[in-house]
């Protein structure tokens, strides 16, 4: 499915989310697909079921995941997720930071203008 960096400065819990959120989001895992339960998924990354319980509440969280006792844990559909404000605002802070750094790099406003959407058309529909 994917690799932790265990050398990375992320810890192992937030490289899972962030490794199952771009699966989801690149339509790798569409929507309503079961995800490797939880001893499973900790067996093949070689790391404890409670690392992966964690990164699994946080999905579920916000709302990348479900959960059905008894079945196991899906994927959400696109629909089904209320917008996080908080992560919005981190996001939206996250991409000022970069901006900021392209032009500190040299790039101009149009260059940066034209990235951000070749980057938009790169990710096909925005859902």
């Amino acid at each position: 499915m994917f690799q932790l960096d265990l050398k990375s400065r992320t810890s192992i819990y937030e490289q899972v989310v962030d490794n199952i959120k771009e699966l989801i989001l690149a339509d790798v895992l569409s929507a309503e697909e079961k995800l490797p339960s939880v001893r499973e998924l900790s067996k093949t990354l070689t790391v404890n079921p409670n690392t992966i319980q964690k990164a699994y509440r946080e999905l579920e969280y916000q709302g990348f995941i479900y959960t059905v006792a008894g079945l196991g844990t899906f994927v959400s559909k696109a629909v089904d997720k209320e917008v996080d404000v908080r992560r919005v605002g981190e996001v939206t802070e996250e991409l000022r930071r970069g901006i900021r750094e392209l032009g500190f790099l040299g790039l101009t406003q149009e260059q940066i203008s034209m990235l951000l959407k070749d980057l938009l058309e790169e990710r096909g529909d925005l859902r």
